[in-house]
């Protein structure tokens, strides 16, 4: 039995940790197993399982926001991303993500809270019918798992460069832990620990760029070793002036894949679209707390280039220095290192007793955030969207579980869900169905881990699920929302044909690689220029067929369209109060310091 567990467990490792590193990694698990366990005793309804009861303020719920997005895939994927192309990968940071971040909170939040959904195929269920929701909750219950596979491959494969766990090790214990502290808790007990983890996460994460940013003489001295080091090493340390041509990047692309493929089609389509981050927001316990939370969430993001962008760039002027090139992990040899190893080979290289059992507590609470993020998402849509309206009918006497009831149009009130409605009986049914397709959907999600060693870096590959599943996506809501003259039918086959046209584009360039440069228009694209360009004329493919098909289909009566689209809805408004506490003030200050951060680094 000794001789197995070593095997299992002892692979070449790059450090010995001292007691004290061990120490505040087991401390780790078991506050956040603890955290799970006391909030059970306050997860006894459905809504305190799926949307923590409602009741979370803007702070909690902003920060949680944020963290949700902020896992071991970002530490470790973005460093990868900026070594691979340098500074243009601070652009998924800030134009691709603060807009649609205060876009979120001003325009699309409203119709969020008011139709009191549980979920955004809920929202779809309501505007468009019960098709749209089924295809957009199966998408999205795919793509959580794919997530959440990738999040699990990249703790593990930091756990195997940094201590030489085995991944199948690494995978299991940490998928375990979250599975046991969510089953446990519920979205509450997630919040509360994405919380706990961002802080952990950032206090770990520093050590790198100070420490990083003191050998290289600051950022000037960091900026000499780029160029002095790396093949059109100035290429890499700009934003957008070298964004004219083609050939003028790392990246192989153009501003206008930057500006609408990322600036507006992905972000948007993440930051409004996508529930994992938005299920977050939902939980506050009024509007304007629901408003807020993603513009606070604006301006932490717009500092997190710090520790996820910075590591990337040290890389390069570190590693390169010293005749060390990490390659992709596509063309990478046995033993040879990959540009998804920057972080962990900066780890080892600045971290000392102590600092490491800190920078690795860090990795492992963005591991545990980001893939509690996919779970809680995973399990809500799955029970909501899924399991409910086109599964357990089948094992009831009844043809229909639902009903359709439409309140008024005031904040807190509009269309509700029919489902809730005629289901409310069977709350503890769903609970348990909550809990099940928790470790239901980490099980899955561990089978879809290796998946992401198929990908040059692994941003590359979410990438690419962005754009399969979101792009499209944004399109049907954005015109659910803003055009009440939308149809059922529209909105299921621009979803549908949408998604399909951005996986085709996908095993196009499989298929034949010389297909790439048709997609993203020029030959000297890259995978992730690729990916901007496959998610705008997905998002443009969806957008035509919905709006062709409303055209030739019987429109929806304004009266069903109230609560859920401009035009038919009375929004609330926060003119009574103060200009300070109003969430318009804030998004336009969070938009005024992106623009400023955009020319310091153009």
């Amino acid at each position: 039995m000794h001789t197995t567990l070593s095997v299992f467990l002892a692979e070449t490792s790059l450090i010995k940790m001292s007691g004290l590193d061990i120490s505040m990694i087991v401390i780790y698990f078991l506050a956040v197993l603890g955290i799970g366990w006391y909030l059970k005793g306050r997860t006894s309804t459905g809504e305190d399982f799926f949307l923590a009861g409602r009741s979370m303020t803007a702070w909690v719920a902003g920060l949680s926001f944020l963290a949700a997005n902020l896992g071991a895939l970002e530490l470790m994927g973005w460093a990868a991303s900026a070594y691979e192309y340098g500074i243009l990968a601070a652009h998924w940071y800030w134009i691709g993500a603060i807009p649609a971040m205060v876009f979120l909170g001003l325009v699309m939040m409203p119709f969020y809270y008011i139709s009191r959904t549980h979920s955004v195929p809920g929202y779809l269920k309501l505007r468009y019918g019960e098709s749209t929701r089924a295809l957009g909750g199966v998408c999205f219950a795919f793509m959580t798992v794919l997530m959440s596979g990738i999040n699990m491959y990249a703790m593990a494969a930091v756990m195997q460069v940094v201590l030489g766990w085995n991944l199948h090790f690494s995978i299991w214990v940490s998928s375990i832990t979250v599975a046991v502290y969510v089953g446990l808790g519920g979205l509450t007990s997630a919040i509360f620990n994405e919380v706990l983890q961002f802080f952990l996460i950032w206090l770990g994460a520093l050590v790198i760029p100070i420490v990083g940013l003191t050998e290289c003489g600051g950022w000037t001295g960091l900026k000499d070793r780029i160029i002095q080091n790396v093949t059109h090493g100035g290429t890499y340390l700009h934003m957008w002036s070298t964004l004219g041509n083609f050939q003028d990047n790392p990246m192989g692309i153009q501003w206008v894949g930057i500006v609408f493929g990322l600036g507006f089609v992905i972000s948007f389509g993440y930051w409004t679209t996508d529930f994992l981050v938005v299920q977050r927001v939902i939980t506050t316990k009024d509007l304007r707390s629901a408003q807020m939370a993603p513009i606070i969430g604006a301006f932490f993001k717009m500092a997190v280039p710090l520790i996820v962008i910075l590591p990337g760039l040290i890389g390069l002027g570190v590693f390169n220095r010293h005749g060390m090139t990490l390659v992709s992990a596509d063309v990478a040899k046995p033993g040879q290192y990959t540009y998804n190893d920057v972080l962990p080979l900066l780890l080892v290289r600045y971290a000392g007793p102590g600092l490491l059992g800190l920078g690795v507590t860090a990795l492992i609470a963005g591991f545990m955030s980001g893939m509690a993020g996919n779970v809680t998402a995973f399990a809500t849509v799955w029970t909501y969207d899924i399991y409910r309206p086109l599964i357990r009918p089948l094992f009831r006497s009844q043809t229909s579980m639902a009903a359709t009831a439409t309140v008024g149009g005031g904040a807190g009130n509009g269309p509700v869900d029919g489902d809730e409605v005629a289901a409310a009986g069977d709350d503890q049914h769903y609970l348990k169905m909550g809990r099940w397709s928790t470790i239901i959907g980490v099980l899955v999600s561990i089978g879809t881990a290796y998946l992401a060693m198929q990908f040059s870096s692994i941003m590359d590959y979410v990438q690419a699920l962005f754009s399969f599943f979101v792009a499209p996506l944004f399109g049907t809501i954005l015109l659910g929302m803003l055009w009440k003259r939308a149809t059922a039918a529209g909105g299921f086959w621009g979803l549908l044909i949408g998604t399909a046209s951005s996986v085709g584009m996908w095993v196009w360039v499989k298929i034949d690689p010389s297909a790439l440069s048709i997609i993203a228009l020029s030959k000297y694209a890259q995978p992730m220029a690729q990916n901007m360009y496959q998610a705008l004329w997905s998002w443009c493919i969806c957008v035509i067929i919905t709006v062709v098909v409303s055209y030739m289909t019987q429109p929806i009566p304004e009266a069903r369209l109230k609560g859920l689209v401009y035009g038919c809805t009375e929004m609330p408004s926060s003119a009574h109060l103060p200009w300070y506490k109003r969430p318009f003030f804030w998004g336009m200050l969070a938009l005024v310091f992106l623009v400023i951060l955009n020319v310091m680094f153009w």
